[in-house]
């Protein structure tokens, strides 16, 4: 087998400018979200607010296994009735936040998902239950809208799957980061090779739209050839999505306890897998939609990009969710430990009043106008300047003329962010994880330094 070729670009970032700072796929990031000092209710935050194209989000903090890599909030396994309970919970608070959204005008969802943790690790009566959830409680016609869900090799069974195709997803996504055995091992995922296929298998069975498959790039030991070897691997299901998500060792996660991978000699490894990946995709007939995402030319979308909604709220059911109004957003408190994710989750199927948004930012004014142009200008279709201006009376380089003239400077902007079209270039796509945390802002740096991880 031979390697990829590299791509004919210099493998390396501007001087001082580490390539993957942070992975930017919400603004702004959890960390920076506190305790409100007077929690409002939840009817008043959603008073005026367009409910005509929500977005809808379960859940589900559970894994069998957690990954060497991964922060997110889930715990591994779940003790005798916590899942009947969490959803009982759940049930409860979609109750609650129906009631709050009103009926004084349409309520009706775009699109929805259901994540976590690994909401297949619920088994296919409990899964029916969350569709009844998302259903009967938030009043989302599921087999109208698209619908995602996540899933992981051992639980992607044909039950699970056969109950999540005839509730209408039309999305699976399944986390398999690598399929050489060697590097599962070290990103501290156990799994088999074979397995991992006979899940493809199951649900390329399940007849669901869209496959989207996740690889990592960065693990220990791996080189062009065995990243090649995932990439062909995943290739020969011909998914209709992939995503190539470069590896992070984040505080208090498997990884940070065995390895300091934090020198540049492993930014310009990732660097140039990234490349490598990027061009094995396109000459295979995928289409760059963001720094992570591909997909298969010809494909229709099955809702958002990479979490690129502006203008609609969502809204998030569940202990780990978020939910966004155009001037709020809101969720529970945030941990990566195991104890404190299991004291969140107990506190959460505890509670009864979810009548009232606890934790969370404000995201009004100047915050609005970053994540507009933070979230559009990372996709790789760019920002329609005039609706930059048609929302918010001025343009984005009125807004932000220092951090889009660095932009410009180091060439991460197509024709130096001249023209109608706000759109990264091919680096400035490569260099998503360090442009993106330099449009944070001064307040919510301060209190994402702040913040204890936990």
């Amino acid at each position: 087998m031979t390697a990829l070729a590299p791509a004919p670009v210099a493998a390396t970032a501007p001087p001082g400018i580490r390539p993957y700072t942070a992975y930017v796929y919400a603004y702004p990031h959890k960390t920076a979200y506190r305790p409100l000092p007077d929690p409002p209710l939840l009817r008043d935050l959603w008073r005026g607010e367009r409910k005509d194209a929500l977005s809808l989000y379960l859940h589900i903090p559970f894994c069998e296994v957690r990954c060497g890599f991964c922060n997110l909030f889930t715990r591994i396994g779940a003790p005798d009735g916590l899942t009947g309970r969490y959803l009982d919970a759940l049930e409860r608070q979609a109750t609650a936040v129906r009631d709050a959204l009103g009926d004084d005008g349409p309520v009706t969802f775009a699109n929805a998902a259901f994540g976590g943790g690994t909401p297949t690790f619920l088994t296919a009566s409990e899964l029916e239950r969350l569709c009844d959830i998302a259903e009967y409680r938030m009043g989302a016609d599921l087999r109208a809208v698209p619908l995602s869900v996540e899933t992981s090799p051992a639980t992607a069974t044909a039950d699970r799957l056969a109950v999540l195709a005839e509730r209408g997803a039309t999305r699976v996504s399944i986390g398999v980061q690598s399929f050489v055995a060697e590097e599962a091992r070290a990103a501290v995922r156990p799994q088999r090779r074979a397995d991992v296929e006979a899940a493809l298998g199951r649900i390329r069975d399940a007849r669901v739209p869209v496959l989207n498959i996740d690889l990592i790039y960065g693990i220990d030991g791996q080189t062009p050839a065995t990243w090649r070897t995932s990439l062909d691997a995943a290739l020969a299901w011909r998914p209709e999505e992939l995503y190539l998500y470069p590896l992070y060792v984040r505080p208090l996660t498997g990884l940070a306890r065995r390895t300091a991978l934090t020198d540049r000699a492993w930014d310009e490894q990732r660097l140039d897998l990234y490349r490598r990946g990027r061009d094995h995709l396109l000459a295979h007939g995928y289409e760059q939609v963001s720094m992570r995402m591909f997909r298969l030319a010809g494909t229709a979308p099955r809702g958002p990009d990479d979490h690129a909604c502006q203008t609609d709220g969502m809204i998030g059911l569940g202990c780990g969710a978020r939910s966004y109004t155009s001037a709020l957003h809101y969720s529970f408190d945030y941990a990566v430990d195991m104890g404190e994710i299991r004291g969140i989750i107990d506190d959460y199927t505890a509670t009864a009043d979810f009548t009232r948004a606890v934790h969370g930012r404000p995201t009004n004014g100047d915050e609005a106008r970053r994540r507009h142009l933070l979230q559009s200008l990372l996709q790789a279709q760019g920002m329609p300047v005039a609706d930059y201006r048609e929302r918010f009376g001025a343009g984005p380089h009125e807004d932000f003329p220092a951090e889009l003239a660095a932009f410009a400077a180091r060439g991460w902007l197509d024709q130096d962010g001249a023209g109608p079209l706000l759109r990264l270039s091919p680096e400035g796509l490569a260099h998503s994880d360090a442009l993106g945390p330099e449009l944070f802002s001064p307040a919510v740096r301060a209190a994402m330094a702040a913040y204890e991880a936990k």
